[in-house]
């Protein structure tokens, strides 16, 4: 009796301890970082107010790589621009799969363009980028598309008479629109209760994604999957509608194009096919809510910088009226000639740090990388803050200031720490459109519109709701107030 006890300890004492030091051999030489603790790992040594605060912590300490546990998995760490560039770049192949993200994973299990990876993933992205660009991404009809619902934007403001209002949902309405232009093929009006519906879902779901709590606690976990589901059902009839009117030879949008390929090369004619109706699933729920809450988000941080710093919107709009003047559209030619503007908007971006701790990649092989040994399936996340906010690169990383982005002439100058939308081949597959919608959408509303905030601009707060692995802009109250005296 006494023997089995001893030796049901030292079972469980094995066990314990082979947890506790994250399996060594299997890890292979990683980078240093703190001791992680039986099945918690280092969760008791991150801060409440944030996962990025506690690895900025850690990287003082332990350099710009280093290694920390999610629970029982460790986790490699990339800090500062140098670092990033040579993982996600100069060995892009290596650093290319998509690792986990907890709270989502029972939803994708690897289906989709955003959360597949090998052979699933390089076919799903090359179709993607492909299909965008024919229904309009990179294309002037896109432009087009994005001037038109500027203009039903302008229409909606002028109708709330310079009331006091929260942008949210009308920023979410805009930038879903032109995603489901080219998803969908279609546009919803701002009333339609189905469409606020699923807004409101994206909404929630991006600030339970971006919580602390996302990352460790299976009740935030149960909600995400709640709210996918309920957007999924949305898309899953989409989906039976196109089949009915689909017509091969004149496909509407990704959706068509994808059916078409699906009946092609689909699961009758080769099982092995990656062109199935889950990775449509999937697919299709990756950029409509990538391409809706990006940059919503970032134009709602936009806006409320503008009431915060008044003199940096009046130099907008003086450049506006210099360039476009009061009547005509703003178009992308403009962008060229309007170097504050465009450099406002990289400070957006720059500030607003939307993605502080990067979507998470996974080395495809075994790889060695400064010094240290990551085996294959190693999971890597690049910290985009640090690069974002790097001092060396951007002369007050916490101040909002456009001349990080001016030269001595006032002519736009390229940083190569900005990167936003990160880098190498996993880079942001809407970043073209995103561009496209952030200085359109930012001309046309200043163009029409002064804002006003019913606090004074040093009174406002611009402390994110959430930051996590995304960041949650702060909820206020914007004026627009036309400029044109009508």
């Amino acid at each position: 009796m006494e023997l089995s006890v001893v030796l049901l300890l030292a079972v469980l004492t094995g066990l314990l301890l082979l947890l506790a030091r994250g399996h060594p051999k299997a890890h292979g030489r990683l980078p240093p970082g703190p001791r992680p603790l039986a099945f918690l790992g280092n969760i008791l040594q991150m801060d409440r107010s944030g996962l990025l605060k506690s690895f900025l912590r850690l990287r003082e300490k332990y350099g710009d790589v280093f290694t920390v546990y999610l629970g029982p998995r460790p986790v490699v760490m990339l800090c500062g621009i140098e670092a990033i560039r040579e993982a996600l770049v100069d060995q892009a192949e290596a650093f290319s799969g998509r690792g986990r993200v907890s709270a989502v994973e029972q939803i994708f299990q690897g289906y989709g363009v955003i959360f597949a990876n090998g052979e699933r993933w390089k076919l799903l992205r090359r179709f993607s980028l492909a299909t965008m660009k024919n229904f309009g991404m990179g294309k002037r009809s896109i432009e087009e598309r994005i001037q038109e619902e500027s203009q039903c934007v302008v229409e909606e403001l002028r109708k709330t008479q310079g009331a006091f209002r929260d942008p949210t949902f009308l920023f979410h309405s805009m930038t879903a629109n032109i995603i489901c232009s080219i998803v969908f093929g279609t546009r919803f009006s701002y009333k339609d209760p189905k469409f606020l519906r699923l807004l409101d879902l994206f909404y929630q779901t991006f600030t339970l994604l971006s919580s602390f709590s996302s990352q460790y606690f299976p009740g935030t976990h149960r909600q995400i999957y709640k709210n996918v589901q309920e957007i999924i059902a949305f898309i899953e009839d989409t989906v039976e509608k196109h089949r009915e009117t689909l017509d091969p030879s004149t496909p509407r949008d990704f959706m068509d194009a994808y059916l078409i390929r699906m009946d092609k090369v689909g699961e009758k004619s080769d099982p092995n096919s990656e062109f199935h109706h889950r990775n449509l699933i999937c697919t299709v729920l990756s950029l409509f809510f990538a391409g809706t809450e990006t940059t919503s988000s970032t134009l709602r941080y936009g806006f409320q910088l503008m009431l915060k710093y008044p003199h940096i919107t009046e130099r907008v709009h003086k450049e506006i009226d210099q360039v476009i003047g009061p009547h005509r559209l703003p178009s992308l030619d403009d962008r060229a000639k309007m170097p504050y503007t465009d450099a406002v908007i990289h400070e957006i971006q720059r500030f607003s740090d939307l993605f502080p701790i990067g979507a998470p990649h996974m080395v495809t092989k075994d790889t060695h990388f400064r010094g240290y040994f990551m085996p294959k399936g190693t999971e890597v996340y690049p910290l985009l803050h640090s690069a974002l906010n790097d001092p060396h690169y951007f002369e007050k990383p916490d101040a909002f200031n456009p001349d990080h982005f001016l030269d001595a002439n006032g002519a736009l100058k390229k940083n190569e720490a900005f990167i936003p939308f990160s880098m190498g081949k996993r880079i942001c597959l809407g970043e073209g459109i995103a561009h496209m919608e952030l200085f359109l959408f930012f001309t046309t509303i200043l163009q029409n519109f002064s804002v006003a905030s019913p606090v004074a601009p040093e009174d406002i707060d611009l402390t994110p709701q959430e930051s996590g692995i995304g960041r949650v802009p702060p909820v206020y109250q914007i004026s627009f107030r036309s400029r044109r005296g009508d």
